[in-house]
């Protein structure tokens, strides 16, 4: 039996309302086989437990482990050679992105995530090419890499099976290029060969086989309306029922994809998702950011979930989301990181910092995002969105051992004043260097700031060392097709919305 005790400073077990959070001065955790048995004072537990590891010098704030509730990546789009652009145009030049070891290159972010505090991820996989068997071999490669560095992860491949590029059928989009394009592009779509069946039974064959994990579950993506057909719609709401399993959607991310449910339903994206059972505690959409007031009430009724991207959304030009109106209406909000956070990488407690400061409209009033709210969407609101709903976002008794030390002298350095809260502190001013070990399932997967399970340097280098080869003729190919399609791309976008349809959402700033 694994057992351990973990000491602090302050304990915080979970955010409170919006104002308060449960403390406990000189706290510690005991947990036993990744599970936590006790939690109480450290001289209590260890007056009990005297022959019991400690973990932890007392100087530590010791946290939940965070939750980074919607990824994709390792390397980012920006060191791949993809700028940040309106997200439309930025699928485009997505194009040019090299073909990278799967297994390394989910390790990447993982490394980051972790030094961060994260214990948990939810994996959007998409833009996999191949054939069944090849991209399964792909996603079995990522759950792989998260099993090896030790951090829990909900995985879903998202169903993409129209309108891959533009809010366009594909083969439109091929007949409307110049001749001398139809062909490459006709050739980039023939690189995805999975069918609904296929992305079906990955779904089931992963599910299957990690049905007994501890550290990862597999959910299911449809991967945003304009990429989902109806079918899919259907086939994707009845395999959650079947397997009991959680859903992660983008949805309504900018104003095209606004418009763009408009013209296909003829009323809102979130109408025609309710047609489909979608919605509810089941559901987390990502982004929202272009939801209506009638919409949002709707999400609040049926229980569904929010994922809110914030840098995603000020990299990608997509607007700022409703966060505060979210919150009135009793929405559960979890916090994502989307491809990669406003530094470039994948650093949660930074997260938070954009996430609490992005929503502070002027006013008087109590409206606005507090420390404890953000701590929680980071937290239990992260948990929810997962396949680990439940077990993990909190310190209590029963709850999965997933646990941050925070260095306390280097958070408060060189003064802090004793009124300061320490959650204050924490989220406003630690650093990931704070993070001093990261404990997932009751196991130290991050000790001392270096990682047990894995060598990071190694890792790295390989990831390095595979990548200093000279581009290929497909990656060749891919990045003039990117740099000749643009234009094109930019012409079908310039007349799609009427600016005076959607004007009014970019003045209501009390939204935000």
């Amino acid at each position: 039996m694994a057992v351990s005790l973990i000491r602090s400073r302050t304990l915080i077990a979970h955010a409170e309302g919006r104002h308060g959070c449960r403390e406990i001065a000189e706290g510690a955790v005991l947990q036993e086989d990744g599970v936590i048995v006790a939690v109480d004072r450290f001289e209590t537990l260890q007056a009990r437990y005297r022959d019991v590891a400690v973990v932890g010098s007392g100087r530590e704030i010791l946290v939940p482990g965070f939750v980074n509730a919607h990824h994709h990546v390792g390397l980012t789009p920006l060191q791949l050679g993809s700028p940040d652009m309106p997200l439309e145009l930025w699928f485009i030049t997505r194009l040019v992105c090299r073909s990278i070891d799967p297994y390394l290159d989910t390790l990447y972010s993982a490394f980051e995530m972790i030094a961060s505090g994260i214990t948990t991820v939810q994996h959007i996989h998409g833009w996999a090419p191949g054939n069944a068997g090849e991209v399964e071999a792909i996603s079995r490669a990522v759950l792989r890499a998260y099993h090896d560095v030790g951090m829990r992860a909900s995985y879903c491949h998202a169903v993409r099976e129209q309108n891959r590029l533009v809010y366009q059928d594909d083969q439109a989009l091929v007949a409307s290029l110049p001749a001398e394009l139809r062909g490459p592009m006709q050739a980039w779509f023939d690189r995805f060969r999975m069918s609904l069946d296929d992305m079906i039974g990955l779904f089931e064959r992963l599910h299957a086989d990690h049905a007994g994990s501890r550290r990862a579950r597999i959910q299911l993506a449809p991967a945003n309306l304009h990429w989902c057909s109806d079918e899919a719609l259907t086939r994707l709401s009845d395999a959650a029922r079947a397997h009991d399993v959680k859903l992660h959607m983008h949805l309504l991310e900018t104003a095209y994809q606004k418009e763009y449910a408009r013209r296909r339903t003829g009323g809102s994206a979130i109408e025609h998702l309710e047609r489909f059972d979608l919605l509810g505690p089941r559901m987390t959409l990502g982004h929202g950011v272009w939801l209506s007031e009638s919409e949002i009430e709707t999400v609040a009724r049926t229980g569904t979930c929010i994922c809110h991207n914030c840098s995603s959304n000020f990299r990608l030009r997509s607007g700022i989301a409703p966060l505060n109106r979210f919150e009135a209406a009793g929405i559960t909000c979890a916090i994502g990181i989307d491809e990669a956070g406003i530094n470039d990488d994948r650093d949660m407690l930074q997260e938070m910092r954009m996430v609490l400061r992005a929503h502070r409209v002027p006013g008087m009033d109590d409206s606005v995002p507090t420390v404890p709210q953000v701590f929680r969407m980071a937290t239990v609101g992260g948990a929810a969105t997962t396949g680990f709903a439940g077990q993990i976002g909190e310190i209590a008794v029963g709850k999965a051992a997933d646990l941050v030390l925070l260095d306390w002298d280097q958070i408060s350095f060189p003064y802090l004043d004793e009124e300061t809260t320490v959650l204050d502190a924490v989220v406003q001013r630690a650093k990931a260097g704070a993070v001093t070990t990261v404990l997932c399932d009751g196991e130290a997967i991050y000790a001392e700031r270096r990682f047990t399970r894995v060598d990071r340097d190694g890792a790295l280098q390989e990831l390095h060392r595979q990548l200093q080869h000279a581009l290929s003729s497909d990656e060749v190919e891919r990045r003039h097709l990117s740099r000749a399609l643009l234009p094109h791309v930019r012409a079908f976008y310039r007349d799609y919305i009427d600016p005076a349809r959607h004007e009014p959402f970019y003045r209501q700033s009390s939204r935000f």
